[in-house]
């Protein structure tokens, strides 16, 4: 019984001899969204942004259109994503209230690829560009960059602007200006983002 004691101090002590910060232990998520940030391909107008380096399932990305009616703006997206990565698609919201039919007030997103679209096949390039090379999926093709050059009144989150775009392009274009420039439409303030 002595000799099993005294080999548990040893291997105590040994570990002691040994602090040092240990390594955390990389999940299954971690390990497919750095896979998927190496193979990001971000155009000019796109560029990602990390609070904490250590952090990769939190992330910051910022869009500057550089044609469309949202040109010469600069929309910041936070991606939020779990640990069930790839089986649930990464949370995105805008950290700006933006006159958009399909960003609501709140920054929420709606962009098929992000919601019942999803497939664990599909990754984060997938989700920011758009450009999936499974031509099967339709509507899901459109990712972020293309939000800003196509906006999609037929699946709307802000149905004040998805009524406006339906009914009165350049009255949209027009309030989209407005509020790019952080002015009022429809009685509602938005942020200024142009550049």
């Amino acid at each position: 019984m002595k000799k099993i004691w005294s080999m548990k101090q040893k291997v105590a002590q040994e570990e002691a001899a040994n602090v040092g910060p240990k390594k955390k232990r990389v999940t299954a998520a971690q390990l497919r969204v750095q896979k998927d940030l190496a193979e990001l391909s971000l155009g000019s107008t796109m560029k990602t942004h990390f609070a904490d380096p250590d952090d990769i399932l939190n992330f910051k990305l910022t869009i500057d259109p550089d044609e469309g009616m949202y040109k010469g703006g600069r929309f910041e997206f936070d991606f939020k994503i779990n640990q069930n990565f790839p089986h649930d698609p990464p949370k995105v919201k805008c950290t700006q209230k933006i006159y958009h039919p399909n960003i609501d007030l709140e920054g929420n997103v709606c962009l098929n690829i992000l919601r019942e679209d999803w497939k664990p096949v599909l990754n984060l390039n997938a989700a920011v560009v758009g450009l999936q090379a499974n031509r099967s999926i339709t509507e899901a093709n459109i990712g972020m960059q293309f939000l800003f050059l196509e906006p999609n009144a037929s699946d709307p989150l802000n149905k004040e602007a998805a009524e406006d775009l339906k009914g009165n392009r350049e009255g949209f274009k027009r309030n989209v200006r407005v509020s790019l420039g952080g002015g009022t439409v429809r009685g509602q303030s938005f942020d200024r983002v142009l550049k």
